[in-house]
């Protein structure tokens, strides 16, 4: 609540975010992917709320979370390349390495 507004409905809402220029809108979406360097956040059934304060956006997302830990796609095909081996293979030398880019180079290459 706004001090000294009282209590807004969300119709005056609307309008006082209108008169500020500030426009949201709902955006239909079945899942959200947020990509970190090693690791993805996926957001399932999102409730996503795009909001533009005079040309800037931001989103407001809630909903189901869960983290994914991994090796990142660019150290594997790094490692396939190096190493020409598999994807699979790539990827349990990594594990097996902790990430190690080179040292599981030099492991498949053994």
């Amino acid at each position: 609540m706004i001090p000294g507004m009282g209590k807004l409905d969300p119709k005056q809402m609307q309008r006082m975010m209108k008169q500020l220029g500030i426009k949201s809108d709902e955006i239909p979406a079945k899942r959200v992917i947020i990509e970190t360097e090693n690791k993805k956040i996926i957001i399932n059934n999102p409730s996503i709320t795009a909001i533009d304060m005079k040309g800037q956006k931001s989103f407001q997302i809630m909903g189901e979370v869960t983290e994914q830990e991994g090796i990142p796609e660019e150290d594997i095909q790094m490692v396939m390349e190096q190493a020409g081996k598999t994807k699979k293979e790539a990827e349990k030398a990594l594990t097996e390495t902790n990430g190690d880019i080179a040292e599981a180079i030099l492991k498949l290459k053994k």
